[in-house]
């Protein structure tokens, strides 16, 4: 029951850390209430990126005509598309079990309670360890509207295993999960409302290229409600009523079924934190320092419970960190470079600064931006579709940001992402010789 590292968390930070905490020789012992994997695996990036799949797929054999290719009768079958979701998911969970013993990693299922910095208990044994590292994640945020607790809702977990396609579907807001979630049931055909807070959907990603996303949605058929606040919930017959504010006007809209995805929350009860007493930021998250150590020596806190990012590569990259802390490697947290993908189609992607953030710090940039279309493999596999390739660059033309508005604008960012970190400028990036034809050039042929 004695370890060098002990985890509480089997998600990306979690998995992660024990994974490399057991490559490198130490005893591990990695404590997991559910399902290793995580909300990212069980029920978050994998599961909705499969679905997402699916429904991309079904809208590529629909519009197959436009390459020339015949595709009569095309439908689709929900209970196989969730049943393939879940046996994708069923296969990485596995996979990460398979790797976690492979490098000695100790599991334990059970509700961990920490009793103090060195000693963890679970299932009625208690395991001593020399480092401690915190990886629980986060859970689905529900504000208290009124008439919330009157209504039936989806979280993402319901609406990953709905068997059954709801007539219309009304969305309480515009972000990363709102968004993937809009793009999927309006490929199946439901009738989809957005309804956000915000002046734009998608906080935090270019602006611009956010409300392009928006208008090409919004010509599918979905409806987008901007600046809106919603303040009742009333189930009005078979539907749901949803009334908001809006410039100051209140008027309502009803659906079928409705979505809640306002945001998420680090977990921090019913774990013993606070028999820590670590150092808490403004905001109330854990302080951390560049190696993601807390207050407390040798008491780490990675992923979203320090709500920073709440990303799981982000979460990915601070676990490596703190191991590596741990063994004496040289090593610190970067957050110059967190790229940041919605997976709707077409994706949008970004890395670094964007135009919002920088002129909220004052710094002068230049804009050298361009049609996806510049790239011949995009005009290739994209017919009849517009795409945007924006870069961010310093007064001596140093990459601060990139954004992306095209497929696969998820499976190129990284490199604009490895010339923010590394801090090039256009001139280095430029010598850089990319593959032709790719997608990718685009950042050449923009720089």
């Amino acid at each position: 029951m004695n370890y060098q590292v002990a985890v509480i968390g089997g998600g990306p930070a979690g998995y992660t850390a024990a994974e490399t905490a057991g490559k490198a020789g130490l005893s591990v012992v990695l404590f997991e209430r559910q399902n290793l994997g995580g909300v990212c695996l069980n029920e978050g990036c994998i599961p909705t990126k499969t679905l997402l799949y699916a429904a991309k797929t079904y809208d590529s054999a629909r519009h197959a005509s436009k390459y020339g290719v015949s595709a009569a009768d095309v439908s689709f079958d929900l209970p196989k598309i969730i049943a393939r979701k879940q046996k994708v998911v069923r296969k990485l969970v596995l996979g990460i079990k398979s790797k976690l013993t492979a490098h000695g990693a100790t599991i334990v299922q059970g509700e961990a309670t920490i009793l103090d910095k060195h000693h963890v208990q679970c299932a009625g044994q208690t395991y001593t360890c020399e480092n401690l590292i915190l990886c629980t994640g986060s859970d689905t945020f529900v504000p208290p509207i009124t008439g919330i607790d009157q209504v039936p809702y989806w979280t993402h977990r319901n609406a990953l295993d709905n068997k059954e396609l709801p007539a219309s579907l009304a969305i309480i807001g515009g972000g990363v999960i709102g968004m993937e979630f809009a793009s999927f049931f309006n490929s199946l055909g439901v009738q989809v409302t957005v309804i956000e807070m915000m002046d734009e959907i998608l906080g935090g990603m270019d602006k611009a290229l956010s409300a392009m996303l928006r208008a090409d949605y919004a010509k599918r058929g979905i409806t987008f409600l901007l600046n809106a606040k919603v303040t009742v919930f009333a189930k009005d017959a078979d539907h749901i009523k949803v009334s908001y504010e809006q410039a100051e006007d209140s008027r309502s809209v009803t659906a079928e079924r409705l979505l809640m995805s306002v945001g998420r929350r680090p977990v921090t009860n019913d774990f013993g934190l606070e028999n820590l007493a670590l150092k808490k930021t403004e905001r109330n998250h854990i302080a951390v320092d560049e190696h993601l150590q807390t207050s407390l020596p040798g008491v780490y806190a990675c992923g979203d419970l320090t709500g920073f990012s709440l990303l799981a590569h982000t979460a990915v990259r601070e676990a490596e960190v703190a191991v590596h802390h741990i063994l004496g490697m040289e090593d610190a947290m970067s957050y110059r470079a967190v790229p940041g993908v919605v997976y709707t189609n077409p994706e949008i992607a970004g890395v670094g600064e964007t135009e919002e953030s920088l002129q909220h710090k004052g710094i002068d940039y230049r804009v050298s931006q361009l049609p996806m279309s510049y790239s011949g493999r995009f005009v290739a596999e994209n017919e009849g579709v517009n795409g945007v390739c924006k870069l961010l660059l310093a007064a001596d033309d140093t990459l601060l940001g990139a954004h992306l508005l095209g497929n696969p604008a998820s499976e190129i960012i990284t490199l604009a992402g490895m010339a923010i970190e590394l801090r090039l400028r256009a001139s280095d990036w430029k010598k850089m010789i990319f593959p032709h034809p790719t997608v990718c050039e685009i950042f050449k042929e923009a720089l």
